[in-house]
């Protein structure tokens, strides 16, 4: 048996541990219980913040660069049409089945199966594996309340499900709470003014507007009027109408950008809930992208947000599994995909040299 084989076979026994301790956004403490006694039973010094667990491992190259592997422990709620049950790891036909198999939890072990293997030999960087909590509901007690700790990170690997491909660029959020005001009055008589009409060009603009920069990898910049609220009774012009409005910002804008775009455009109040889920992008010319196509990664562009969001540093999100799989009932992951994720994250570092690489972004 191999060292990649028997880091497999431990990683999926501890991913089957992690199965059956359930571990919802905000409540994973049990599940980073066992992860930091896991690390600790393999020999490891493990620290912990709240429910984000990490390892460190520095070279003696001077001056060298960090790369942070970082997948996250929580899972959301199992989805109504499970026919098994979701905290019974359960292997059949060469699939491991349970809630958190697919996304996660098979690129946390694969993670820490690569960085065991990694740091025995030297490499001309320093490496963490960071195990946070949190990244189903973006919450601020996950990686962003981490990665403080860990001071300068040069490039980060996100394990998530993508087949074991290369996601360069990643599709940051914003939502707006829009308000169009109006004058109440009686809908009997042409009094008042209708703030629903008030807010039906704004919300046609958000239908139609088309933002000058498009992605190669992720497309336009995406808009949708997702709520919409009015109104107290059908007798009243109503002097306020509230809308939602969900935007999907590519890699070509900042969010800050797109939103001061978006005030000066409409004639409605535009109030961002929050600016800090930014899109993701990698230079195409950095020595991790160049690597993984020499492995033969197929290089895309993820519509779907990770912790990525929170990263300033140059990331790339790779891990097995598949995206299609994620928050569906009966989860599940491959067994040769772990082995995959395992062996694929260690071609793809080993003696990956990015000491004099730019990472600025």
């Amino acid at each position: 048996m191999t060292r990649v084989d028997e880091l497999t076979h431990e990683s999926v026994a501890l991913l089957q541990r992690m199965i059956a301790t359930p571990s919802p956004s905000r409540e994973e403490g049990a599940v980073a219980d066992l992860l930091y006694s896991a690390l600790s039973d393999m020999g490891l010094a493990p620290m912990r913040k709240g429910n984000n667990v990490w390892v460190r491992h520095d070279t003696h190259v001077p001056d060298a660069p960090t790369i942070l592997l970082n997948s996250h422990i929580d899972t959301v709620k199992p989805a109504a049409g499970y026919t098994r049950d979701p905290f019974a790891p359960t292997v059949e036909d060469g699939c491991l089945y349970g809630l958190g198999s697919n996304d996660a939890g098979g690129g946390v072990v694969a993670l820490l199966a690569a960085y065991r293997y990694l740091t025995t030999g030297q490499q001309p960087y320093n490496l963490i594996f960071a195990a946070s909590a949190e990244e189903e509901v973006s919450g601020k007690n996950g990686i962003e309340s981490l990665l403080p700790e860990l001071g300068k990170i040069d490039l980060g690997i996100v394990g998530e499900p993508t087949g074991m491909q290369a996601a360069v660029a990643e599709k940051g959020l914003m939502v707006l709470d829009c308000t169009a005001f109006g004058k109440s009055g009686h809908a009997a008589r042409n009094e008042g003014v209708n703030a629903i009409y008030v807010a039906l060009p704004a919300v046609e603009w958000f239908r139609t507007h088309r933002f000058e920069r498009v992605s190669d990898f992720l497309g336009p910049v995406k808009m949708s009027v997702t709520q919409i609220t009015a109104g107290t009774q059908h007798n009243v012009v109503p002097d306020t109408c509230r809308f939602v409005v969900d935007v999907r910002v590519n890699e070509m804008y900042s969010n800050e950008e797109l939103l001061a775009e978006i005030k000066n455009a409409v004639g409605v109040s535009v109030q961002e809930r929050s600016t800090r889920l930014s899109s993701s992008r990698i230079q195409l010319d950095h020595p991790v992208v160049l690597k993984a196509k020499e492995l033969g990664m197929t290089l895309f562009g993820s519509p779907t947000m990770s912790d990525q969001a929170l990263m300033r540093f140059p990331t790339v999100k790779i891990g097995p599994g598949q995206s299609s799989r994620s928050h569906t009932a009966d989860e599940y992951i491959e067994i040769r995909e772990i082995e995959d994720g395992v062996s694929t994250y260690i071609s793809l570092l080993n003696n990956l040299n990015i000491k004099d690489f730019n990472t600025s972004i």
